[in-house]
């Protein structure tokens, strides 16, 4: 089932000026993982969400996190993945909420009519695995082994609003 996003959706970058995610996806698809720093989930599912993402730094793809925190905080929870990683703020959730999710960590596939065309909410391998399948199979790009070894067990994640 595909989401529509509104075009005037905003992405606040952590380095740069917010745009609307039209302007996002104007030439590539996203892929973004969305955190919420004040879990364990999110500590749990960072090094697995960073390989996977990793995993398409070469391909037609902007490749993200999305956390839900204060600029401020993002940077004392990402630190030096900023310099690697492109890394949006969402203290207000307000594009967390825009791309249908209701449960943090999530991964998201959003095309370039601003659609979300997969995600995954919580941790759940197959989910996940289905959402990198989906990505590479547009991207024409390998699929990512979801699991591998030391990725945790699955669990639910944390409501959005919690």
């Amino acid at each position: 089932m595909t989401t529509d996003v509104q075009a005037a959706v905003e992405l606040t970058p952590l380095t740069g000026e917010s745009r609307p995610i039209s302007e996002w996806t104007t030439n590539f698809h996203l892929a973004i993982v969305v955190l919420d720093p004040y879990t364990n989930e999110s500590s749990w599912i960072i090094d697995t969400a960073l390989r996977v993402l990793r995993s398409y730094s070469e391909a037609d793809v902007r490749i993200a996190l999305l956390v839900t925190a204060s600029e401020t905080e993002v940077r004392d929870y990402v630190g030096p993945l900023a310099s690697e990683i492109l890394v949006f703020v969402d203290p207000e959730r307000a594009a967390a909420k825009a791309f249908g999710l209701e449960t943090l960590p999530a991964f998201v596939h959003i095309n370039q009519a601003h659609q979300v065309e997969a995600s995954a909410q919580g941790w759940n391998p197959a989910e996940w695995a289905a959402v990198a399948a989906n990505l590479s199979a547009r991207m024409d790009w390998t699929v990512p082994q979801i699991p591998e070894n030391g990725d945790p067990s699955p669990f639910a994640g944390t409501a959005l609003n919690a």
